[in-house]
């Protein structure tokens, strides 16, 4: 059959007469060879009537001959129902005998009829398939016994089946439970039932062929009772379906009305229009697709939340910083090399190798467009411009620039921030600056990176790893976002003031550049092309209204500061800049007059000085050195002064010292005891001799291994009373053996020694190496002795050199000699120094 050959507009149910039992036929009237009508989709059963479109030639040609001969056909059903041109394989063995009860013509080649089922038949082979099948057939006759008590139990309960099933299905119509009441004849029921019901085709055909009534009656009482509980269980699955659907219905309804009647009395509500504009600012936000999905989820679900709980606050506040967070803007790197190099000079004097790596790292991004953001780290000491390197970096750059203090940070949600789950959670401080920054390429800060602290709350410098890692940081994970966030193309500078405190893993992930102090030269331009104008804008002074003379201005770095940055000189300058606005607003300068400062009007505006040159001072007499120490504000000078008195050898030493420096202190006087033959002092100094070794500024802690060096010069030069040189420095450990051991901070001592008038420094020769990373004013204004021997430091520092001095005869002992006494033995050497 084609497509056409399908069941009627009465979605094939086969209607029975509606009185009494089906029209039978006479077995002997039935023909041994009947044309076939393959029939798919559909089992015909006897007594019904069942309505055909037909199409197909061979179909019309049978419907011709049978209608023109009045005799009847084989109705058969196809096994499969998409075989256009059916064999005897593709025809099951049981059909209906059917009389054509009515033909109309639809139209050239399609015909509609109505057929009425007579009585089962079984096909015994096929005789003809062209112009349309034809087989030789066999009549089944019914094998039922009417009256039997059995017959009419399983007739009663088909009917109640029946009853039950049309009520379940309200498409029915009204009359079909009077069809069924009003059918008496036992296998016509089953029949009708097995025509009607809803089950597959392969069972309606096992009711067919099923010749036996009480078996089919059963077999039909079977499918009734299955199509009954799932009629039950998809009604059960409906209602509550549909009460679900009328729940939301009603509310979205009730909903829209109240909306339209605030909207006819102007009383829109806030809520409503802000979670309009909340879907707006998270469609333009331009979110990855998981954490889009994430979003509309979240706001799906906040809609449904009354504004009133406090949940409704949770969620819309988690929205706010989805939408507020740069995932896809970014700012165009400025990559022109010529143009950061302008900036940074302009903003920077020096800082060569700083400024270095921000042109090699412009150049790879104008190269490879992909590359991640560098993670920097200043190290240095206070005010020479760590912070305001970063925003430079960022002009230079194009970039926004974020700046974040960890100075004090002692809580990991600080940097991860809080689980929503907390009462005021907020995400953590890196994500609050991305939202600061609205680009997702900014230049963030990571102020004072080595005063983070770490308590019961967490390490914070533990979750700063993943932050820090070129590797890990595409993905950071916010606690309180809990999403993936891309950090990777931020340009992360760190900056600190010692190396010591970061920890090793987080050092590790960081690029250390080391920013040295300054020298004069670099204070006096920085002075002159910075600070000056700076705190002239800020004084309301113009350009015109003061000179400062460069005389003027070394005679407050020398005088009133001493620091490795510019910190304190820029205050200096404000408190000149300030006694000149009082000079101009209370009318003793005109406005058109310019004030030059010479010398003597910074002692007239700052007052006495606060530094001088005390080195020679300090060494004019013998026992005194002057050592390089190295503070976390940069280097230092360190006097050490050394005196001794009667007493029985004890050593003492002052100044808050530590332990590492006293054990440098016992060394030296160790390897002076040894040596006093060939420096030409007395063996026995410490017999009736006490040692007293004093560091000044003793409110001042004093700890390192870099002072035995000095230590053992001011022992020298008081024991043979030889001066140390006024204009020297030194720096390095010694050994017993006298062998001078190297040290750290070179660059920091050196420049130290420079700011302090210093003219020779002597550094252990292991340092030399130490002296690239000087600015080379001060190599070319320093005279620098390497020393790998303690002989060659003391040749360097004393004004004389003791090497090789014989020592003084020995006193005579005190005291009256007694005729005949025995004369007193020396005091014995103690065996151990007091510390």
């Amino acid at each position: 059959m084609s497509d056409k050959e399908k069941k009627g507009a009465g979605a094939g149910a086969q209607v029975a007469p509606a009185m009494g039992p089906p029209v039978l036929i006479n077995k002997e009237d039935i023909p041994a060879v009947l044309p076939i009508l393959p029939l798919r989709n559909s089992v015909f059963f006897p007594g019904g009537v069942l309505p055909l479109a037909v199409g197909r030639q061979k179909t019309i040609a049978l419907i011709k001959d049978a209608v023109r001969d009045e005799q009847v056909i084989g109705v058969v059903t196809q096994r499969r129902a998409e075989e256009e041109d059916p064999g005897a394989a593709d025809l099951y063995t049981v059909g209906t005998v059917a009389r054509v009860v009515k033909l109309l013509k639809m139209g050239e080649d399609n015909y509609s009829l109505v057929v009425q089922g007579l009585a089962r038949f079984k096909v015994l082979e096929l005789v003809q398939e062209s112009p349309y099948l034809k087989a030789r057939i066999e009549a089944v006759e019914d094998r039922s016994v009417v009256d039997d008590v059995e017959v009419e139990a399983l007739a009663i309960n088909l009917k109640k089946l029946a009853r039950e099933v049309i009520e379940l299905m309200p498409e029915l119509p009204a009359a079909a439970t009077e069809l069924v009441e009003s059918i008496t004849h036992p296998g016509h029921l089953a029949d009708l039932i097995a025509a009607n019901v809803d089950v597959p085709i392969e069972e309606k055909q096992q009711v067919l062929e099923t010749v036996e009534l009480k078996a089919r009656m059963k077999l039909v009482l079977e499918l009734l009772n299955r199509k009954r509980e799932i009629l039950k269980l998809s009604n059960k699955i409906d209602s509550a379906v549909k009460g679900e659907m009328s729940k939301t219905q009603r509310e979205y309804y009730l909903r829209q009305q109240l909306k339209a009647i605030k909207e006819e009395l102007g009383e829109l509500g806030e809520e409503e229009e802000e979670l309009d504009e909340l879907q707006e600012r998270l469609k333009k936000a331009g979110l990855p697709p998981e954490v889009e999905k994430v979003a509309q989820k979240e706001l799906n679900r906040l809609k449904s939340i009354p504004t009133a709980s406090s949940e409704y606050t949770v969620a819309r506040t988690y929205l706010d910083w989805i939408a507020d967070l740069p995932w896809t803007k970014r700012t165009d790197d400025n990559l022109d090399i010529e143009n950061a190099r302008q900036i940074l000079d302009t903003d920077h004097y020096g800082l060569d190798k700083i400024k270095k790596r921000i042109l090699e790292y412009l150049a790879v991004r104008k190269l490879k467009n992909d590359m991640r953001g560098p993670i920097l780290c200043f190290v240095g000491p206070p005010g020479v411009g760590k912070t305001s390197l970063g925003q430079s970096i960022a002009r230079a750059t194009g970039r926004k620039f974020v700046r974040l203090s960890l100075g004090g940070v002692r809580d990991e949600a600080e940097i991860r921030g809080h689980r929503r789950t907390y009462v005021g959670a907020l995400p953590g401080r890196i994500i609050q600056s991305m939202k600061k920054a609205a680009t997702v390429n900014p230049v963030m800060m990571l102020d004072e990176i080595d005063k983070l602290g770490a308590d019961f709350r967490g390490d914070p410098s533990a979750a700063l790893l993943e932050v820090l890692d070129p590797e890990q940081n595409h993905a950071f994970s916010d606690h309180y976002l809990d999403l993936s966030y891309d950090l990777s193309k931020v340009m992360f500078i760190g900056t600190a003031n010692l190396l010591d405190p970061i920890p090793g893993p987080l050092k590790d992930r960081m690029e250390i550049l080391e920013l040295p102090g300054y020298t004069f030269e670099e204070k006096v331009h920085i002075a002159q092309n910075h600070l000056i104008p700076k705190q002239l804008r800020e004084h309301g002074l113009s350009a015109d209204a003061i000179a400062i003379s460069e005389k003027a201005l070394i005679k407050i770095i020398m005088a009133y500061t001493r620091e490795a940055g510019v910190r304190n000189l820029e205050r200096r300058i404000a408190d000149v800049c300030r006694a000149i606005a009082v000079e101009v607003a209370s009318g003793k300068i005109g406005a058109s007059a310019k004030r030059s400062i010479e010398e003597a009007d910074v002692l007239e505006i700052l007052g006495p000085e606060k530094f001088y040159n005390e080195t020679a001072e300090r060494t004019e007499i013998a026992g005194v050195a002057t050592g390089l120490a190295w503070t976390a504000a940069g280097g230092d000078i360190l006097f050490i002064e050394a005196t001794k008195m009667p007493g029985k050898g004890a050593l003492t030493l002052t100044g808050q010292l530590g332990d590492v420096m006293k054990e440098s202190a016992q060394a030296a006087l160790s390897y002076l005891r040894s040596k006093s033959d060939s420096l030409g002092i007395p063996v026995n100094f410490l017999e009736k001799t006490d040692l007293h070794i004093h560091f000044p500024a003793g409110a001042i802690p004093k700890d390192g291994p870099s002072a035995g060096v000095t230590i053992l010069t001011a022992l020298v030069s008081l024991l043979t009373g030889i001066r140390v040189r006024s204009d020297v420095a030194m720096t390095g450990e010694v050994t017993l053996r006298g062998l001078v051991l190297p040290v750290g901070g070179i660059k920091e001592k050196v420049l130290a020694a420079h700011r302090a008038g210093i003219k020779r420094i002597i550094i252990p020769a292991r340092n030399e190496k130490d002296l690239l990373d000087v600015p080379e004013q001060a190599r070319k204004e320093l005279e620098f002795v390497f020393a790998a021997h303690m002989d060659e430091v003391l040749q360097a520092a004393l004004e004389e050199n003791p090497v090789g001095r014989k020592p003084p005869a020995a006193p005579e002992p005190e005291g009256e000699k007694k005729p005949g006494a025995t004369p007193t033995p020396p005091a014995k050497k103690p065996d151990e120094i007091r510390v």
